[in-house]
């Protein structure tokens, strides 16, 4: 249903981020791609122009409200943006010492705040044109509480609800709101994992699902599928029992 030539990636220097900036790099794609790391960022832009893509990079912190707005502000102004993807995104877990409230506010502060901050300027500048598409990165944790990474997982069950809840009360506004729920994806949150992660996939394949789905506009992006039917699967189990069965989970460090 869209095709973008302008998109804007948060948390672009490395996994999802990084190989979507890559799926999309083509020529006559305008890329404005962000991340903490400015030298990870500068190859991730090198490599997007390689492949015929005019891209800018800027090293921000998504919690940066004022900055965020007005970077959006600026690449909007540049070429409008057609396509807005909220990637950037940040875990903890409760192995070890456990998690620890500074951690839960900070993943927080990333995980949800980060995404209302590049959203939303995005979003009042895509109503006069009444056109525009967002994606917000979710996670299967998204259907559950799991308390081997509390923090992480309650904001991505925030995220996910957030964005739904979204997509319905903007589609008059000719905006399309896509929420993308992705499994165990090869990036610098899951190499911290020290447990079987079942149907791992690698960053470059969940990338081209997500443009597939981005490009259906659906409202929820969700795979690998069997994972995914197993999440909604226990998701739906008793509350009591769901807890007693996640708790028994391998806890994240």
């Amino acid at each position: 249903m869209i095709d973008p030539k302008s998109i804007l990636i948060t948390g672009a220097s490395s996994g999802i981020g990084e190989a979507l900036a890559h799926e999309y790099a083509a020529s006559g794609m305008h890329l404005v791609l962000t991340g903490r790391d400015s030298t990870r960022l500068s190859k991730v832009a090198e490599n997007c122009r390689a492949l015929g893509a005019n891209v800018t990079t800027h090293s921000v912190d998504v919690t940066d409200e004022v900055t965020m707005a007005a970077l959006i502000h600026n690449a909007d102004q540049a070429h409008p943006l057609d396509l807005v993807i909220a990637n950037a995104g940040i875990s903890a877990g409760s192995g070890t010492d456990g998690e620890t409230q500074t951690q839960a506010r900070t993943i927080f502060d990333v995980n949800f705040g980060g995404v209302i901050n590049t959203i939303w300027p995005a979003i009042e500048a895509m109503k006069p044109r009444g056109k525009g598409q967002i994606a917000i990165i979710s996670s299967l944790a998204g259907f559950m509480a799991l308390p081997g990474a509390p923090a992480y997982s309650t904001s991505k069950v925030a995220v996910k609800a957030y964005g739904e809840a979204l997509h319905g009360a903007l589609k008059s506004e000719g905006i399309t709101v896509t929420t993308v729920c992705p499994g165990f994806i090869k990036s610098r949150i899951t190499d911290k994992n020290d447990f079987p992660m079942p149907f791992f996939m690698q960053a470059p394949k969940a990338a081209r699902i997500i443009r597939r789905g981005l490009s259906k506009g659906n409202v929820l992006v969700t795979f690998p599928w069997p994972l995914a039917a197993l999440t909604w699967l226990t998701s739906i189990f008793p509350t009591s029992l769901r807890v007693w069965l996640m708790s028994r989970a391998p806890k994240k460090n």
